[in-house]
């Protein structure tokens, strides 16, 4: 199977945990970037985590940052690998006030297959 090109486009409607992208059965993802832009006034906090299904869901923080008024940012500084079943999670401080793009390189996973 080809590879897909893929972008998950997210909003942050609440201050909970959001799931903004999961990696597909049979596939590994490499993320190149998760661009996050606070639309909002103020300074808003954003962490990024993610979970590893290969162990029982494992949840880790990947970044932490606090975001200026109208500004731009990258959260991660290279490329992120994930498995199936992974999961890459983002949490504001402020809801309503960050938008952004994860961009993803999914891979057919023969192994899993």
């Amino acid at each position: 199977m080809a590879n897909i090109y893929k972008n998950a486009m997210f909003d942050l409607t609440t201050t909970n945990k959001t799931t903004v992208y999961t990696c597909p059965t049979d596939r590994t993802a490499l993320v190149k970037s998760i661009q996050v832009t606070n639309i909002h006034s103020g300074a808003n906090e954003i962490e990024a985590f993610t979970t590893d299904a290969s162990d029982s869901n494992a949840e880790h923080e990947l970044a932490h940052i606090n975001l200026a008024s109208k500004t731009v940012e990258n959260l991660v500084k290279g490329t992120l690998v994930l498995e199936s079943g992974d999961a890459l999670k983002l949490k504001a401080q402020t809801a309503d006030d960050i938008a952004g793009i994860v961009s993803v390189l999914e891979i057919f996973d023969e192994k899993s297959a």
